[in-house]
């Protein structure tokens, strides 16, 4: 009787290692498995949605992220800012933004879902150049003397107001491209997907 409990005993203990060395082989073998799940740098890249904190973006600030590896800016636009682009409609070449440069929710006069706030991407639309920001009204490096502000791309002179649309007899063909995005919160917004459309 003590020669079998002797067995049993060394049996359980054998049983005991075998499941924890499979136990730790499991979970090593898991843990691979599960990082591939997260999105790698490459599918980032690719075109992988980037979720952006804009909570402490001040009125007149500009911020840029990357997605699709291309620069996309978020402004927060000034009343005086916003107020603008209606005196600048003769002057754009698709001041209603008829072309397909933007979503279909962002096909209005500010190009946006909210007012306040601009998603572009900051790439001209001619030759892939990006544009710096000329937000200073009146004459400021070459500027004419009407400038009520906007982006000026320094490749070849095509100048955007401050919903990205392009000015009339510019190299730049069509208006700045707007993203998909959507809000996620008040102070969050998610650039590259926009699964309830707005």
């Amino acid at each position: 009787m003590s020669n079998e409990c002797k067995v049993d005993s060394g049996r359980r203990r054998l049983v005991v290692a075998t499941a924890a060395v499979g136990g730790v082989g499991a979970i090593a073998a898991l843990v691979p498995f599960l990082s591939s799940m997260l999105p790698s740098e490459r599918a980032k890249a690719a075109g992988a949605p980037v979720e952006v904190e804009i909570g402490t973006l001040e009125p007149g600030q500009m911020m840029t992220v990357e997605w699709r590896g291309k620069p996309v800016w978020i402004i927060n636009r000034t009343p005086q800012m916003l107020e603008t682009l209606p005196k600048l409609n003769d002057s754009m070449a698709d001041p209603k933004s008829e072309k397909n440069m933007q979503p279909d929710y962002c096909r209005n006069e500010v190009r946006s879902i909210k007012p306040e706030i601009m998603v572009a991407v900051g790439i001209c639309t001619h030759l892939g150049c990006s544009p710096s920001a000329k937000f200073k009204p009146g004459a400021d490096e070459g500027m004419d003397s009407n400038w009520l502000g906007g982006f000026l791309c320094p490749c070849h002179g095509s100048t955007f107001d401050f919903a990205g649309r392009v000015f009339k007899n510019k190299p730049a063909p069509d208006n700045l491209e707007v993203p998909p995005h959507m809000y996620l919160s008040e102070k969050r917004i998610l650039i590259g997907e926009d699964k309830k459309g707005a």
